[in-house]
């Protein structure tokens, strides 16, 4: 093994010791969140529109989070221009950050849930970015990305509170951000 390979297996077995993530971990978590993302009736319409081989975004979301959780470095594609022409803003960041976090708590001892969150939470807000530059608009920093092409969000209602688990979980998910 070179000295890149060992020091990066090095640093997996740290964060291993440290968070009880590895490669198991990870498969259930993708799933499982996938498998609720696939439901949802925010999410599930875009994945399901975009989204052709299950098995294989499954497959890319394992690796993916196993680089960026285990630094890996598993992973080598480029998520950011398959989320820019997507119908997407801050709503749909934050309900995918509501209902990751939802399954990480479910799913993660609580070491492992906060390293898998932080993480969350800045690839959320670098794609919101990224996606709001691609629709010409230049965010300061923590301003959120509405997108004049969507239709308007419904207006709250308890129904639509309790569905997305309440403005609580998201505020929650989002931490600073919110």
């Amino acid at each position: 093994m070179d000295e890149v390979a060992q020091r990066r297996a090095q640093v997996m077995a740290e964060i291993t010791a440290a968070t009880g993530i590895d490669d198991d971990l990870i498969a259930r978590l993708v799933d499982t969140f996938y498998a609720r993302v696939r439901l949802d009736p925010e999410l599930g319409p875009i994945f399901e529109g975009h989204v052709t081989d299950w098995d294989l975004h499954l497959s890319q979301m394992r690796l993916f989070w196993s680089s960026v959780a285990l630094m890996s470095g598993r992973y080598h594609g480029r998520p950011m221009p398959k989320h820019m022409n997507l119908p997407i803003d801050a709503r749909h960041f934050d309900r995918w950050l509501t209902l990751f976090e939802t399954v990480v708590c479910e799913v993660c001892q609580p070491k492992a849930a906060e390293h898998f969150l932080e993480r969350a939470r800045r690839i959320a807000e670098n794609l919101e970015y990224g996606v709001a530059t691609r629709h010409g608009a230049a965010l300061e920093h923590g301003e959120r990305f509405h997108n004049p092409n969507l239709p308007a969000p419904e207006a709250a209602s308890p129904a639509n509170e309790a569905q997305s688990d309440g403005p609580q979980a998201t505020r929650r998910a989002l931490g600073a951000r919110a």
